[in-house]
């Protein structure tokens, strides 16, 4: 594939509900209130079912049970609801691919969306926008098995090193599965900044200095973290020192603040 237009035009775009474009729509408004997201959410009863059980998940450990719309967006946020309910959204628009494990893609591209957030609070970052981008970092591996399915055999061989999915698919189609969902995101109007973050997490320190994404930097690491199963303290130390520096990581407070993917949130 020589251009993402190319290879754009071999696959057909995911189709996702009304409810997500007019939840991207919400993430450039400036004036979304409260009251019209709990409207649009509610409209959907099977999103808005699935939102009440992540509200309700272990996670957030809330003091009560979340029994509506309105009352998640008490209780966790507009900003969280909002994320929550296009996290479904996608999640359960994607189409399952022969030959890639969906239990296993999901529980990655959910610790990879954990991890983000983790990161994203540490670094002062919008932590709902790095959960959703860390989230959204896979769907390009869905269009590349749908555009050459031969190739995600080759992509998925064992054993499997963190990052070196990207180096695979870089390799065999031209472009980083983030490269081909950055362009997804660019044609569902997702924030620009969201975008960016997409293009260069598999590379984050290659642009010039005054115009790399710390977003994608985050993405980088969390991606890392989320391909290495039961991931623990001790791989902060096999994380590349020059993304952390760039965002003023501090391995010690890495190490003894890692959280347990177990305790993700599972959107899937």
């Amino acid at each position: 594939m020589s251009t993402l237009d190319s290879f754009f035009q071999t696959v057909q775009l995911p189709s996702i509900p009304d409810l997500a474009h007019s939840l991207i729509a919400t993430l450039n408004d400036d004036d979304a209130s409260v009251a019209d997201l709990s409207d649009l959410i509610t409209r959907d009863p099977a999103i808005s079912a699935k939102l009440l059980r992540l509200a309700n998940s272990a996670h957030y450990g809330l003091p009560r049970g979340v029994g509506s719309i309105d009352d998640a967006i008490a209780m966790v946020g507009m900003n969280t609801v909002r994320t929550l309910a296009l996290g479904a959204c996608l999640s359960g628009s994607m189409p399952r691919v022969a030959g890639l494990d969906h239990h296993a893609f999901w529980k990655t591209s959910m610790a990879c969306a954990g991890y983000c957030e983790w990161l994203a609070q540490e670094v002062g970052e919008d932590t709902q926008m790095a959960w959703l981008t860390g989230m959204m970092v896979r769907l390009g591996e869905l269009l590349i098995a749908q555009a050459e399915p031969g190739m995600l055999a080759e992509i998925e061989k064992l054993p499997l090193a963190p990052g070196e999915r990207w180096q695979r698919e870089q390799r065999l189609v031209g472009f980083t599965e983030a490269r081909i969902t950055a362009e997804l995101a660019r044609r569902w109007n997702f924030p620009m900044e969201m975008v960016r973050a997409l293009e260069c997490c598999a590379d984050p320190l290659a642009a010039q200095a005054d115009s790399r994404s710390r977003l994608g930097a985050i993405v980088h690491l969390a991606s890392l973290l989320a391909d290495t199963p039961n991931a623990g303290p001790e791989q902060v130390d096999a994380l590349p020192g020059d993304v952390m520096a760039a965002l003023s990581l501090d391995a010690e407070w890495l190490r003894r603040h890692f959280p347990s993917n177990a305790d993700f949130i599972d959107a899937s």
